[in-house]
């Protein structure tokens, strides 16, 4: 759903990604640890960018804008005294100067709501509240704060765990601090938040005491509690994990595509797998893979950064790394390596080979053993493999070096020099018989065996 289908508002994101994630014991900031190859805070940001908003901003602390530098069309607000979350939001003003629309406030550590939550959570403002806020039913002794509604089933107020009287903690619709407030009001209520706690510290939930202090109504949409669990360890990381995992595998087969054991197939967040695609167990996805129709990939292959068109059939123990195209109907078997390489239609390279910085041209056909060597210590050259080649077992192609249409290496051969198309090149030292001479190398060392015993 756009943001045009929701309202007829403009919309402004505010992420708060001001906390260090101690929790975690890492160097590395909380939201910038990864799920499905993609930072925590890029999650974040995923599902609002579907409602088209006007305005990205994401809160950092001091010396923290990296996080914003990984979120394409993100503005960075440096919130420098951590005072609380309500804080967190006013640091966003400057950034946001001029902007008259709605605000929609996550948090930076909650990856996995989906696009439609959000959508339905802002067009619960539809009917004239001031203040909508994503609630979620949690079963389980938690400390979340509860969603307080009034007889007419309407939000009057969220109160903290520690807080809440006995029948207050009877409730299991709890609060997510997902919140969308109606542009009129927005900036208004933030700033009349006060700080008149045990901490000391301004709260974004207060939104709702405030605008029902005004006058103003108060609503709220709810999701399913595996889309707003936060991450504050590594043990939180591995349950987002496994969760995104499991909603991965499940679009892609409701897509078309076949696993045979999907709790054994890892995914990226950007995988994109065709109709009749065929994954065997133990295949991992990294980021950056495209893969066409009727395509068989077999077990323990892993891809990143791969397009791979119909037809082709990968693996088993297959590697194609960054910047690697495969042609239509190709074939890369067990035990092949490719980088920065393009795989004609048709091609083969089927066992025991490393394809770097290449070509392999329509029809070709590369041997066990074969490897180019692209590497001198320096720079990376180039290999051309022509149409309808085919490269013998155990050639090394020492690049930059072009292999015509049609041209044949000898097994064993290091080319060094270009191939005319549909010429053989042979580089072999001669073969020498020395007759007998295994006969009396054996004697020998049956004779020294006995003397040392």
């Amino acid at each position: 759903m756009t943001a045009t289908a929701a309202s007829a508002k403009p919309l402004a994101v505010v992420i708060l990604a001001a906390g260090k994630g101690t929790r975690m014991r890492s160097d590395t900031p909380k939201v910038l640890h990864e799920i499905a190859g993609l930072p925590i805070v890029g999650h974040a940001a995923k599902a609002p960018a579907a409602l088209d908003p006007q305005k990205l901003v994401i809160v950092v602390g001091p010396g923290m804008e990296a996080i914003a530098d990984s979120v394409p069309g993100a503005v960075a607000a440096v919130q420098h005294d951590r005072l609380g979350t309500a804080h967190a939001v006013l640091a966003a003003k400057d950034a946001l100067s001029g902007f008259d629309g709605d605000l929609m406030i996550l948090n930076g550590d909650v990856p996995l709501i989906r696009p439609e939550t959000l959508a339905a959570l802002r067009t619960s403002l539809s009917g004239g509240a001031a203040v909508a806020v994503l609630g979620f039913h949690c079963h389980d002794d938690h400390a979340y704060g509860r969603l307080i509604l009034d007889a007419d089933g309407q939000l009057d107020r969220i109160v903290e765990d520690k807080d809440a009287t006995p029948e207050e903690k009877t409730s299991t619709l709890c609060n997510s601090n997902a919140i969308v407030l109606a542009g009129a009001h927005a900036w208004d209520i933030l700033e009349a938040i006060d700080n008149d706690n045990a901490q000391g510290e301004y709260y974004l939930p207060d939104v709702v005491k405030v605008a029902r202090a005004r006058g103003l109504g108060c609503t709220h949409s709810e999701a399913p509690e595996d889309e707003v669990h936060g991450i504050n360890s590594r043990v939180e990381l591995a349950r987002a994990e496994g969760l995104l995992q499991a909603r991965l595998r499940r679009a892609a087969m409701e897509n078309g595509a076949t696993l045979i054991a999907p709790e054994t197939v890892h995914f990226s967040h950007d995988t994109v797998l065709g109709r009749d695609v065929i994954v065997e167990p133990n295949v991992v996805f990294g980021p950056g893979v495209t893969v066409g129709d009727h395509v068989t990939i077999k077990g323990f292959s892993h891809l990143e950064g791969t397009q791979v068109r119909d037809g082709a059939v990968l693996g088993p123990y297959a590697r194609l790394r960054p910047g690697t195209e495969i042609g239509v109907k190709a074939k890369i078997g067990n035990f092949v390596e490719t980088k920065k390489a393009k795989i004609e239609d048709g091609a083969k390279v089927n066992h025991l080979s490393y394809i770097g910085d290449a070509r392999v041209g329509t029809g070709a056909n590369v041997g066990a053993g074969t490897i180019t060597c692209n590497y001198d210590g320096y720079d990376k050259h180039f290999t051309d493999i022509g149409a309808g080649a085919f490269i013998g077992s155990n050639t090394s192609l020492v690049a930059p070096v072009t292999i015509g249409d049609g041209g044949y290496t000898g097994s064993g051969s290091v080319i060094t020099k270009d191939v005319t198309g549909d010429a053989l090149a042979v580089e072999r030292s001669v073969q020498k018989e020395v007759p007998g001479w295994a006969a009396r190398f054996r004697a020998r060392k049956e004779e020294a065996k006995k003397k040392g015993a």
